[in-house]
């Protein structure tokens, strides 16, 4: 350091003598060194000790001057204590020298706090953004955990407005995309999943609801979008079939105009339905029929009323039963019946028996028997012409379990015997090879109106021994094997008008040469086949079917000699529409066979396809018509006697 320097440090003038200064000089030093000694921070202190080394650095820088001038530098001396009026100038020096360095060090002292406060605020504002960045951490992991992904949001955004370079920011928003996308995986599979159930189950509304759960919430989720696609279609296939099921429901009521009617809006909405269509034509032609019908109806009706006696007359009987059947709205014709068979003897249940087999067992040929609603108990056995009439089908319920036999059965000497207005059913079910039927016509040859049977073992009508049955408007459901079926040459079964449905086996079969007539009826959802006739030698008359949703095929024609297959309509069956094999020899024409899962004609090996080219195919999965087919037989022996005979052990 120069002495020039050192001289502007001490505060000296530049020939002014340092030596009477000296003591000043140490005491100023002092009070740095305690300074120094006493810092509240390091910065400050160091501050301090900066000061303490230039004033020993200036002291230096005198005391070589001194020396080089052949000085000592005095000791310490004692302050004046003399007051004088007028100081020397000596003494005005030391009074700036003093002041100057009190002002040196008050400015010094005034510098180091404002550092240090300011370096104090510095610290706590660091000291707080890491405390609430923390929180704020902490915060938007609790939001994640608990999927509040705004809230998640807000919290790291406010993270990186007080420290945009912090790591934290970057973490956490991954975690939000994680959670959201687990979210969006659990919750649109457990939704789309709800969806998907109802959708299958048949519940539109609810399968809506559960898709649109998810698009709320997750606009472009692609399957809830293509679910909605599949509901609306299926909704829309749903009202097709019920307003279809509608019109078929007016067209067994013989309510034609109404079922034109329902058919034609199926058509407003698509012009194309070939099941509309197709019931258009059917109602139709049954108004025009039914005409017809009315006209021997009223010839039949003269005919009995120009007999009535005021007693009984057979033939005025049955020219009625034809009568009724034919023109069933006809309540003049009901009413002559009524008062023409009340000639005969009525036998009520409960009035007059308590039970159903204590009435039959005291009938006689022409009996009437009337049971009243309510279930009776079976089996009943059926030994004279008679007829059996109950409340209606919903109301008269004979029953028995299938361990105690048939419900009925009517021997040879029913032939005559009419049913109307009852159901026969089994209350329980067995795994026996040998099941008994409902009913059961052995030899007999009977007529059956409005009546149901359900629920059996076995076959739900089974006619075997030569018998014969005609039944119309009848219901077969839910059966163990066929819904109505007959077996053995000579015998013959005739369903007209009535339904088939959900039964074990086939809706209607005829096999090993029983004759079979089937016209107007509706087969649907039975596990085999809706019709199956393999007559050999006799007549398959199968015209005007409705055969729709059955397991296996619409109609399999194996066997018929003379008869014909024509203006059926098979849809929707899962292994396709009708199979005709070579051994049949009956014209198959004018079928409509649209949209089955599987070939709408299939063919046998030796079947020439021109010949069928008179039926309408359309819609059908795979070949519309399937040639060179080989037919076997799946279950051997399943027409046997033995596996599949009356439904009743015969004794």
């Amino acid at each position: 350091m120069t002495l020039n320097e050192a001289r502007q440090i001490l505060g000296l003038g530049p020939d002014e003598d340092p030596r009477p200064h000296l003591r000043e000089f140490r005491i100023v030093r002092e009070r740095l060194a305690e300074m120094v000694r006493t810092a509240p921070t390091e910065v400050l202190a160091e501050r301090y000790q900066q000061g303490l080394l230039d004033i020993d650095r200036a002291l230096a820088a005198v005391r070589e001057y001194l020396e080089e001038l052949g000085l000592e530098m005095p000791g310490p001396q004692a302050p004046p204590v003399a007051v004088i009026e007028e100081e020397p100038e000596p003494a005005r020096r030391r009074g700036r020298l003093s002041v100057a360095l009190a002002v040196w060090v008050v400015l010094l002292l005034t510098l180091g706090a404002s550092g240090w406060f300011y370096l104090r605020w510095q610290e706590e504002l660091r000291l707080t953004q890491m405390v609430t960045i923390a929180r704020l951490e902490r915060e938007g992991a609790g939001h994640i955990e608990q999927r509040r992904w705004p809230e998640a949001g807000a919290a790291f955004a406010e993270i990186e407005r007080l420290d945009p370079a912090s790591a934290i920011i970057a973490r956490g928003r991954r975690s939000i995309e994680a959670g959201m996308a687990e979210e969006q995986l659990q919750f649109g599979g457990y939704w789309t999943g709800q969806s998907r159930a109802a959708l299958e189950a048949g519940r539109w509304d609810e399968a809506e609801a559960a898709a649109r759960e998810v698009l709320n919430w997750f606009p472009k989720d692609q399957d809830c979008a293509t679910l909605l696609t599949e509901i609306a279609a299926a909704r829309a296939t749903a009202a097709r079939r019920a307003a279809i099921d509608h019109a078929r429901d007016l067209l067994g009521r013989r309510q034609w105009d109404a079922a034109m009617a329902a058919a034609r809006e199926v058509l407003a909405a698509q012009s194309d339905d070939p099941d509309a269509r197709s019931l258009i034509e059917e109602a139709t032609a049954a108004k025009q029929t039914a005409a017809v019908e009315r006209a021997r109806a009223r010839t039949l009706y003269q005919q009995a009323l120009a007999r009535d006696q005021g007693q009984f007359d057979q033939q005025a009987l049955d020219w009625l039963r034809e009568a009724v059947l034919l023109s069933p709205e006809d309540s003049e014709i009901a009413g002559l019946y009524e008062r023409m068979a009340s000639y005969t003897r009525t036998l009520r249940v409960p009035r007059d028996f308590p039970t159903p087999a204590e009435a039959l067992a005291h009938a006689r040929d022409r009996d009437r028997v009337i049971l009243n609603e309510g279930s009776w108990k079976g089996p009943l056995v059926v030994a004279a012409a008679v007829e059996i009439q109950g409340a209606g089908p919903d109301k008269t319920i004979i029953e028995c379990t299938a361990q105690d036999g048939c419900v009925i059965t009517l021997g040879p000497a029913a032939t005559g015997s009419r049913l109307t207005g009852l159901t026969f059913r089994h209350q329980s079910q067995t795994g026996e090879a040998e099941r008994y039927s409902s009913a059961l016509v052995r030899g007999a040859s009977v007529d059956i109106q409005d009546c149901g049977f359900i629920d059996a073992c076995g076959h739900g009508l089974m006619v075997i021994e030569g018998g014969t049955a005609r039944a119309f408007r009848c219901r077969f459901t839910d059966n163990g094997w066929n819904g109505a079926a007959a077996m053995g040459a000579g015998a013959a079964i005739e369903i007209r008008d009535s339904k088939a449905i959900g039964n074990f086996e086939n809706g209607i079969e005829a096999w090993n040469g029983a004759e079979l007539t089937a016209i107007n009826n509706r087969c649907e959802k039975n596990s085999r086949n809706g019709i199956h006739a393999d007559t050999g030698e006799a007549a398959a008359a199968v015209e005007g079917n409705q055969l729709q949703a059955n397991r296996e095929f619409g109609l399999v024609l194996s066997a018929a000699a003379t008869g014909q297959i024509r203006d059926n309509t098979a849809s929707g069956n899962l292994l396709g529409g009708m199979v005709i094999r070579s051994a049949s020899r009956i014209p198959v024409t004018d079928n409509q066979l649209t949209r089955n899962q599987g070939p709408g004609l299939t063919l046998e090996q030796g079947l020439d396809p021109a010949a069928y080219t008179g039926n309408t195919l359309s819609g059908n999965s795979g070949k519309q018509v399937l040639t060179g087919f080989k037919y076997e037989v799946v279950a051997a022996g399943a027409k046997s006697p033995v596996a599949k005979d009356s439904g009743a052990p015969l004794r």
